[in-house]
């Protein structure tokens, strides 16, 4: 594992050391850290707009060597290799996962400059490739993957972001204080290139990309857990929102083995203007949310509050467009088994003036990303 400046690739707008490489020489036997990227693509062939999502990951880089250690094989006590995540939700849905020994693997503590083997991601460039026989996922169910193949030629601009505070902080990050981080460099991003999926080519345009790209890392993922981001908001009169985004994660945060109790971390941004709704400041912040399903959907029903603002989002997705997505976490455990993930979920969001309860926005979202687990 080699870190430092190794793809000379211009970075083209501000950068944030909460989006770089988190896992240093005293967590590297117990930690994870991931770079995740969703967004919209239009099919050559039926001109439709279809949701896809690449992640670059990396997990226990100090146990591992040239070749992927798989920690749901029998003898394996923990897993370690850096693997590269994509595919896309509804129709031919798909996860496609390749591998490749810790020593395939840089990233850059400075920023966020990712390289595994020829796959590249940097702030402003997505470059890669993804291919599984089919015979491969029922052979080798370690992998936890599907068949198909992907490749990417992209590039980033990254418009809105969302700083989750003190909670991702230097301090708090240097002593690993809790299980899981979060940072969203890019709440609202506009990716543009091609796609290639199963054959059939993709292309990405940056007005209908309505993408995303955020990073998590730590010791264990957290039970529940949830996140709603959309970036294709409409107001009553039908009129697209171009600088309006939503971002919603949380789940059981925890300090050490200490929990903090069922919470979310709520930012919207109304063409520019943000309404933040972080239960870490403590003071004037209500929160009243669940996320369940049913047969047929997933849901995500959130009111939350400020000193000054209220804002309340009922979205909901599709299973038969969603994947179950998968993960091992540093010990080798696959604890969720049922993580819904998708890129289809809509809804509706309202912002209001708290102290005269004046309705500020009502707006329509489609085109979301979405993820809700329990176990």
């Amino acid at each position: 594992m080699a870190e430092g400046n190794f793809c000379h690739i211009e970075v083209l707008m501000t950068k944030s050391i909460r989006n770089a490489y988190m896992i240093g020489k005293f967590n590297s036997k117990k930690f994870y850290d991931w770079w995740w990227h969703s967004f919209c693509a239009v099919n050559r062939k039926t001109g439709e707009l279809e949701p896809f999502f690449i992640e670059y990951y990396v997990i226990n880089p100090g146990l591992g060597g040239d070749n992927p250690i798989f920690g749901q094989l029998p003898g394996n006590k923990k897993p370690s290799y850096a693997m590269i995540k994509a595919g896309k939700w509804g129709e031919n849905r798909a996860q496609i996962h390749n591998f490749w020994g810790i020593n395939s693997f840089k990233a850059s503590k400075k920023e966020m400059n990712v390289q595994i083997d020829s796959n590249v991601a940097t702030e402003n460039v997505l470059k890669g490739r993804v291919s599984v026989l089919r015979e491969v996922p029922e052979n080798h169910p370690e992998y936890m993957t599907d068949w198909g193949e992907m490749s990417w030629d992209l590039k980033v601009e990254k418009r809105l972001n969302f700083s989750v505070g003190y909670g991702a902080s230097k301090i708090f990050r240097s002593m690993n204080l809790f299980s899981m981080f979060w940072h969203v460099q890019g709440m609202k991003a506009e990716y543009s290139g091609t796609i290639v999926y199963n054959n059939q080519p993709y292309d990405v345009i940056p007005q209908s990309s309505y993408g995303y790209q955020d990073k998590n890392w730590g010791k264990d993922y957290t039970n529940p857990w949830i996140w709603l981001n959309c970036n294709n908001f409409r107001d009553k009169d039908g009129k697209s929102l171009t600088n309006s985004s939503l971002d919603i994660g949380g789940g059981n945060p925890k300090i050490g083995p200490i929990s903090l109790g069922e919470k979310i971390l709520v930012c919207f941004y109304l063409e520019g203007r943000k309404f933040e709704f972080n239960f870490t400041h403590l003071l004037f912040q209500k929160q009243n949310w669940k996320c369940y399903e049913d047969e047929n959907n997933i849901y995500w029903d959130v009111d939350v509050s400020n000193l000054k603002h209220r804002l309340k989002v009922n979205f909901s997705c599709k299973k038969d467009g969603m994947i179950l997505v998968n993960y091992e976490n540093p010990e080798g455990l696959k604890n969720h088994k049922k993580l819904w993930n998708g890129g289809y979920a809509q809804g509706t969001l309202e912002l209001y003036e708290k102290k005269s309860n004046i309705l500020l926005c009502s707006l329509t979202g489609e085109n979301g990303g979405c993820e809700y687990g329990r176990y």
